[in-house]
């Protein structure tokens, strides 16, 4: 395996992190119930050795990834997201994220869609990608393609292995129409998503298998026929001529 990793690579364990220890969980719900400074602090060490395991867990997943897809360059510690909540503006005023997570981003605009991953005990680990917040011209091309012709998008979402590993397509709607669109479109279905986001949840026995990584990256493989349309869609016009 360690020919997976580039030769700076500095990583802690001798073997790949294949899962998420039970320790991780453990920390994040006592987080949960205490979600206070002055605990985060009495706690600071535990957190450290925490964000350790994941940030190798995402080391590994990268490299992994790299197998498969192109990543944007990164390191593990790069790709997860900070613990500390902004609450300038929000509501909820506790300090602290009560879940690890992090994303991927795929290289160049040539690969459109980005994947995601999280990790919040009681069942709360999921595996992600897709299009969380398309901009306007993303999604104004996306949802022309969709009405011109929704089959190949309907196809790959009625596969069997992609229903078997996602259920649906989710995201965002609309309540009735996207401006430009009639809601008796044939296709309103699909041109009502603000998000096209594909989604696997994950127990907390399966995020502490040792296969938990090999079923990340397989998610994450499952997902290509989804991005890889998506990005013929967006690296293209309405006439299938390729946007400089």
């Amino acid at each position: 395996m360690n020919n997976l990793f580039p030769s700076n690579y500095k990583g802690k364990y001798n073997m790949p992190i294949t899962s998420i220890p039970a320790s991780t969980l453990k920390f994040l719900s006592d987080l949960r119930a205490n979600n206070n400074r002055p605990w985060f602090t009495d706690n600071k060490e535990r957190y450290q050795n925490e964000h350790v395991q994941i940030v190798e867990f995402a080391e590994h997943l990268i490299a992994r990834m790299n197998q498969h897809d192109v990543l944007e360059p990164m390191s593990g510690k790069q790709s997860l997201f900070r613990i500390y909540r902004d609450t300038r503006f929000a509501k909820d005023k506790t300090p602290y994220k009560e879940h690890f997570s992090g994303t991927l981003k795929r290289a160049t605009a040539q690969r459109r869609g980005g994947y995601y991953y999280h990790i919040e005990p009681e069942g709360g680990s999921i595996v992600a990608g897709g299009f969380w917040g398309p901009n306007s011209a993303d999604l104004k091309r996306i949802r022309e393609e969709l009405a011109a012709d929704a089959a190949p998008l309907r196809k790959i979402i009625a596969n069997p292995e992609f229903v078997r590993t996602f259920g649906e397509l989710k995201g965002d709607q609309v309540k009735t129409a996207p401006q430009g669109f009639s809601r008796d479109h044939p296709n309103i279905d699909l041109l009502r998503y603000k998000q096209f986001v594909l989604i696997r949840n994950f127990t907390d026995e399966e995020v502490q298998h040792p296969s938990f990584l090999d079923e990340v990256v397989s998610t994450y493989v499952h997902m290509r026929p989804f991005l890889d349309y998506m990005t013929e869609v967006l690296t293209t016009d309405s006439n299938g001529v390729p946007i400089v």
